[in-house]
């Protein structure tokens, strides 16, 4: 007996693990046994959901803190509200790029059936997709972040010196592009996931 089962005196049954020999999945520990008592889909959903929850967290905290600086200037300098809604925009683009991601997460799910044909390929696949999810969101929550604070320096500046607002947003146009480092490395990462299952080429 092995896993958890082990650790409580064989108390326990493992009906998950139970249709597979695979040496992989007959790790002694806790951790192990937990790793593999979720499904590969169950780790590539949690990945998909990630890359759009933890990008939307960004895109609006971003948008809270320039927004409010935008709207709290243009009261008493109403002429920079439209042109420092590029900011606003900017922001925006790092939850289009969570959307993107998940969407092609969400693609590379396959149905293998019964939880038993799983094999290592499947399991490298939800674990690829899941750590993929995790990159991108958390690039993405502080591309957002970054976006959102450099918005709002842009429009108080803009609001006290028109001549500074080009030059900022130049700054807040590098800031936007590090949320697309993240995405790229979670392509590569998610590249070569594969569900393939015992009835398929491996």
């Amino acid at each position: 007996e092995t896993g958890i089962n082990a650790e409580y005196g064989g108390l326990m049954q493992h009906p998950t693990l139970a249709p597979t020999s695979a040496p992989w999945a007959n790790d002694t520990t806790l951790a192990g046994d937990w790793f593999y008592e979720l499904t590969p889909y169950s780790w590539g959903a949690i990945g998909a959901s990630f890359a759009i929850a933890i990008s939307v967290a960004g895109a609006a905290w971003g948008i809270f803190i320039t927004g409010s600086s935008i709207l709290g200037a243009a009261v008493k300098v109403p002429r920079i509200r439209t042109k420092n809604l590029i900011s606003v925009i900017f922001c925006e683009a790092v939850a289009i790029y969570g959307i993107i991601m998940a969407i092609i997460f969400q693609s590379k799910l396959k149905d293998v059936g019964h939880f038993g044909d799983f094999v290592p390929k499947d399991y490298y696949s939800g674990f690829a997709l899941f750590w993929a999810g995790i990159t991108v969101g958390l690039s993405n929550l502080a591309c957002g972040v970054c976006v959102g604070i450099t918005g709002s320096g842009a429009a108080l500046s803009d609001a006290a010196n028109p001549a500074l607002f080009v030059k900022i947003l130049v700054i807040e146009i590098f800031g936007s592009a590090l949320g697309l480092f993240g995405v790229i490395i979670s392509i590569v990462q998610a590249s070569n996931a594969d569900f393939v299952g015992n009835g398929r080429s491996k």
